[in-house]
């Protein structure tokens, strides 16, 4: 087996454990970075707290990344990425009952970081969108992906939904689905500036009325005799 032998140590180290101790590392820096990006801004943290709260130290952090920039790089691909997938786009991917979804999911996430008061530091890539995307190529680049990618998973799900008769014919997935995201953008800023959970509330029911009437109406009995 292939060993690591650091200087002063009288024990090898196993190549594979150094791999998955750098790998370790890393998630944890990448970790701090979103957290300390979400709650002062990307231009705002430091990395010196980022350092602090990884549990490393800075040489290690520029071992992993060349800086800041790449840092923030990385946890828009690694961090905020996946966890728009996550959130907002795996349940939706197999639905033919795409309203059903959105409604549920939107009522859990309002929930939830209302719970958890994460609502008053608003949307981590919104946040990240408004400060950085007019400032930034890379983050601009990164940042318009993932959105297209949420507008392109709605639009998707909502024909689905249309073929199989869940959702009006007369929708259109594309039109509805960039509204969407951009409610979602408009509900989260909505409790990141009023910092107040009953207009965050009060904003998202109104994109549950809306979906609603999306559905598709059934005819009664009367009507399809």
């Amino acid at each position: 087996m292939t060993t690591y032998q650091p200087v002063g140590f009288t024990t090898a180290v196993p190549l594979e454990t150094q791999k998955r101790d750098a790998h370790a590392t890393r998630v944890r820096f990448l970790q701090a970075g979103f957290m300390e990006f979400y709650t002062n801004s990307f231009q705002g943290g430091s990395i010196s707290h980022i350092v602090e709260q990884s549990g490393s130290t800075k040489g290690a952090l520029f071992h992993h990344f060349a800086g800041k920039q790449q840092l923030g790089y990385a946890v828009v691909d690694e961090i905020i990425g996946p966890l728009l997938l996550q959130r907002w786009l795996s349940r939706l991917a197999n639905t033919n009952d795409p309203i059903e979804v959105l409604v549920a999911t939107f009522r859990k996430y309002v929930q939830e970081d209302i719970t958890t008061g994460h609502f008053v530091n608003g949307c981590p890539l919104n946040n990240l969108a408004q400060e950085m995307s007019p400032l930034d190529p890379g983050f601009h680049q990164r940042i318009d992906g993932l959105y297209a990618s949420w507008r392109t998973g709605i639009a998707e799900a909502l024909a689905r939904g249309i073929a199989t008769g869940t959702v009006r014919s007369d929708v259109q997935p594309q039109s509805v689905a960039a509204l969407i995201v951009a409610a979602q953008m408009g509900i989260w800023g909505t409790g990141k500036s009023s910092q107040n959970a009953t207009q965050m509330r009060t904003a998202a029911e109104g994109l549950y009325t809306y979906l609603e009437s999306l559905r598709s109406i059934k005819p009664s009995n009367e009507e399809a005799r």
